[in-house]
C-alpha cells in the first residue's frame, strides 16, 4: 500500500514542476491533440514509451500490447490505427519491439500457454516464415534477438495492409511506417530501416484495397 499510495505523491510532485516550468501547461495540455507519431509497442514495463523517445505529453499517440503485435482481428490495434490516422492524421506510425521481449521468447517455446496462445500464434507464424534464417542460427539469444525485428518487421508489413494506411498515404503522403527495436541493456533505440514504399510495391497485388497503381502514385 505505501508504494501505491506514493504514486500519488509523485503525481503531485510532477504536477508541480510543471506549473513551474510552465504556469498554462495544463490548459494548453487540454486544448488538444496533435501528434505527429502513433507508437505501437509493446507492453513489458521497462519500455517506456515516452521516455525512451525524449518526448513529452502530447507529442504520441500510444497504443501497447504483448509483442507488439498488429493483427487485423483485433480491433484494439486496428481501431486505434484507424483513429490515428483518419482522425489525428499522424506523420509517423512506428512499430517498436525491444531485445529480452518475453512475448517473442515464449512464442519460441512449445508450450501450452492457454489464452495466450492464439495471440502468440502470430509471432509463431513469423517463426514459420522465416524459419531457414533462424533456425541456422545456433545462439538462442541472437536467435531471440533475430526474432524480434523479424516480428517488427511482420508487424509493419500488418499496418501497411490496412486500407486507411494505403489511402492515406496515397492522398497525403503520409504517414510512412518504420521500424524500430529498443536494446534495454544499452538504452538505445535502433532503426531497422525498412523501405515502406517497398513494402506497399511488394505487397500491392495482394492486398490493394484502394485499386489504385500505388506505385506509380507514390512515384510522383
Amino acid at each position: 500500500m505505501p508504494t501505491y499510495k506514493k504514486i500519488f505523491e509523485n503525481n503531485r510532485e510532477w504536477v508541480k514542476r510543471r506549473k513551474e516550468g510552465d504556469p498554462h501547461f495544463f490548459e494548453k495540455l487540454a486544448e488538444d491533440q496533435t501528434p505527429d507519431y502513433l507508437y505501437i509497442g509493446c507492453s513489458d514495463s521497462r519500455v517506456a514509451t515516452e521516455e525512451l523517445m525524449g518526448v513529452g505529453p502530447g507529442k504520441v499517440f500510444v497504443h501497447r500490447n504483448i509483442a507488439n503485435v498488429v493483427n487485423t482481428l483485433d480491433m484494439s490495434s486496428t481501431a486505434v490505427i484507424q483513429y490515428a490516422v483518419s482522425h489525428l492524421q499522424v506523420k509517423h506510425i512506428i512499430v517498436c519491439g525491444h531485445y529480452d521481449c518475453g512475448g517473442v521468447k515464449a512464442a519460441m517455446q512449445a508450450k501450452d500457454y492457454g489464452l495466450l496462445n492464439p495471440w502468440l500464434r502470430t509471432i509463431r507464424d513469423v517463426y514459420r516464415l522465416h524459419h531457414a534464417e533462424l533456425d541456422a542460427i545456433t545462439d538462442i539469444d541472437q536467435r531471440h534477438r533475430r526474432l524480434v525485428e523479424l516480428n517488427v518487421e511482420e508487424q509493419c508489413l500488418n499496418v501497411t495492409k490496412m486500407a486507411v494506411v494505403q489511402e492515406s498515404y496515397i492522398k497525403n503522403k503520409f504517414p510512412a511506417v518504420h521500424g524500430w527495436v529498443f536494446d534495454i541493456k544499452s538504452g538505445n533505440l535502433i532503426d531497422l530501416n525498412l523501405d515502406f514504399e517497398g513494402f506497399l510495391h511488394k505487397i500491392q497485388k495482394i492486398y490493394d484495397l484502394t485499386g489504385e497503381e500505388w506505385y506509380t502514385l507514390i512515384k510522383k
